[in-house]
């Protein structure tokens, strides 16, 4: 990558048929823009919303990183954007996913406290609810929320589970109830509201229990983003 100009942070997102996902991408490109000035930030999608990836590349005219708005290591981040990448012959690197940053751990405790669940409340069960991924070491890492979040309360427990995959809500819910928590909260472990976060929330009206929104368009969402561009950039110029 060349030193001589300053790299494109290109804001890479799944992409969703749920314009919603779509605007908080949006949103939080326009955060990076005020956090960083100057910097050169562009919207892509790797799939079902515009522009897409590929054709963000093809109109670069020098060097970027692919910042992923991606929280796990899955299946967009380990085979679908570096296929993309060496499709297009562009000078690009691909920054590492968010993950469970600490600042996004203290996102979603924010957004817990937003719907007024109680942290001090010791009869509390949160259930993390993430979207789940056939890779199991994907999913190894976004269980070690349970520990990370639970260090910001005096909740009964924190479990979490999965929309696609196993433990499920209601294997997340009864574990939650056999640590002897009464009252109950979800989290979506998600960037942004769609069709899955939907459905999360039916089942959390079915049961009755209050859900937080997701992560969305938080400044540490932003800082989080230049995290990840910045030391992807290092990484490249130490080598």
């Amino acid at each position: 990558m060349s030193t001589l100009r300053h790299p494109v942070l290109v804001l890479t997102a799944h992409g969703s048929a749920d314009p919603r996902s779509s605007a908080v991408t949006h949103a939080i490109a326009e955060e990076v823009r005020r956090l960083r000035t100057g910097l050169d930030v562009r919207v892509a999608f790797c799939e079902n919303s515009t522009p897409n990836l590929r054709e963000v590349l093809a109109d670069l005219d020098g060097p970027a990183v692919i910042t992923p708005l991606l929280l796990a290591s899955a299946y967009h981040a380990r085979v679908d954007i570096p296929a993309i990448i060496d499709e297009s012959g562009a000078d690009v690197l691909q920054a590492d996913t968010l993950g469970e940053d600490p600042r996004l751990v203290e996102v979603l405790h924010q957004r817990l406290i937003d719907v007024d669940v109680d942290p001090a409340h010791a009869s509390t069960g949160v259930l993390v609810v993430a979207v789940g991924s056939s890779h199991a070491a994907a999913n190894a890492r976004t269980a070690t929320l349970s520990v990370a979040l639970s260090g910001h309360s005096g909740w009964a427990r924190v479990e979490v589970a999965y929309a696609t995959a196993q433990p499920s809500v209601a294997d997340g819910t009864a574990a939650l109830r056999r640590s002897g928590a009464t009252r109950f909260a979800l989290a979506p472990w998600f960037i942004a509201p769609g069709r899955i976060t939907d459905r999360v929330a039916d089942i959390a009206a079915d049961l009755d229990v209050a859900m937080a929104e997701p992560l969305g368009a938080h400044p540490l969402v932003a800082h989080t983003v230049l995290d990840r561009f910045d030391r992807a950039v290092a990484r490249r110029l130490a080598a």
